[in-house]
């Protein structure tokens, strides 16, 4: 069964929503070889049709390594300063080779090329860096309406 948003007819459905598609950062916590989670602020793309999030990661991030031998994966936005706003996903990471660059990818590259340019100088040297792509399908989705 694929994977469904929150009813948007609910705050947390509408709030779960926006946020997917608006927001530039999310947690992305994979564990370790020794069980502990690792949480890393990441850049994602969230694939309407897929009802999964995309992660272009760096070539040789050791997440790549823990998503290798535990698949199990959670993330998460940040709240606000009183605790509202936690959304968090959980499910299952897969490397996927199928992805083009993130710089031939139209809609990650129209979410982040100002970043690509000024983080990287360009979104190609972004993309050679970040060369590995990572697919996140979420299981479950909780957090606070507010």
């Amino acid at each position: 069964m694929t994977f469904q948003l929150p009813d948007e007819s609910t705050i947390f459905g509408k709030n779960v929503r926006r946020r997917v598609h608006e927001e530039y950062l999310i947690w992305l916590t994979t564990v370790d070889t020794r069980g502990m989670p690792q949480p890393a602020p990441t850049w994602f793309w969230w694939d309407e049709t897929a009802s999964n999030f995309l992660v272009y990661n760096l070539t040789h991030a050791r997440r790549l390594d823990f998503v290798r031998r535990n698949s199990q994966v959670a993330l998460h936005f940040n709240g606000d300063q009183t605790g509202s706003g936690i959304i968090v996903f959980t499910g299952h990471a897969q490397i996927s080779t199928a992805e083009p660059p993130a710089d031939l990818h139209p809609l990650y590259l129209a979410k982040y090329r100002h970043w690509m340019t000024s983080k990287f100088g360009s979104p190609e040297q972004f993309a050679a860096e970040y060369s590995v792509a990572l697919r996140i399908s979420p299981i479950k989705v909780r957090g606070s309406s507010s």
